[in-house]
């Protein structure tokens, strides 16, 4: 796929990406043939476009970090106010996250482009982190690998909660009202504030 798609053959592989990812996050068995169906396309323009199931899983991968990356980007982490960013990349990334559940969170998606992705994520996370700490919205002790283990429990946990994912689609609606539950949560705790 490294020349460009003409403009049906684009939409047969969006259709197909989504749909894959919408059927192997239910069931991370299914077959080609059911993500064909799913797609509403034939069995044959999938393996056309992918060649086999691991191609088509290492599509999704390049998908989803390119939807994750244009997300971080979009909350500014390196010039935004710290509590801004924040907020803005973690309503981002419950709305990405809750998109990609098989992508970005199944040990059958761990492709080698899925650990760059977590790679970069990590290193950057933990410069905004430092950041936010320099500029006061972090205590100055805080220990930032804990600071970020601490905030990826609290998304997967808005995300996975009591071991039942939420609908995608709920997720996306009310992303920014879970960023504030979770960004208030991080900062400040569960006690009494005073």
């Amino acid at each position: 796929m490294g020349r460009p798609l003409r403009a049906d053959a684009a939409r047969s592989v969006r259709a197909i990406l989504e749909a894959a990812e919408r059927v192997l996050a239910e069931d991370p068995s299914a077959s080609m043939e059911q993500i064909a169906e799913q797609a509403g396309v034939a069995r044959t323009t999938v393996h056309r476009r992918f060649a086999n199931r691991q191609a088509l899983i290492e599509a999704l991968a390049a998908s989803a970090k390119r939807q994750l990356m244009e997300a971080v980007e979009d909350a500014h982490m390196d010039t935004a106010p710290p509590l801004v960013a924040l907020h803005r990349v973690t309503a981002n990334i419950l709305r990405i996250k809750s998109a990609w559940r098989f992508t970005l969170g199944h040990p059958l998606a761990d492709t080698p482009l899925t650990a760059v992705i977590w790679s970069e994520i990590n290193a950057g996370s933990l410069e905004f982190f430092a950041r936010a700490q320099h500029e006061g919205l972090l205590a100055p002790d805080a220990d930032l690998m804990w600071a970020r283990r601490v905030y990826y429990a609290l998304v997967d946990e808005a995300l996975h909660g009591g071991g039942a994912d939420m609908d995608p689609e709920q997720v996306r609606q009310n992303a920014d009202a879970l960023a504030t539950l979770l960004v208030d949560t991080f900062l400040r705790g569960v006690g009494p504030h005073g």
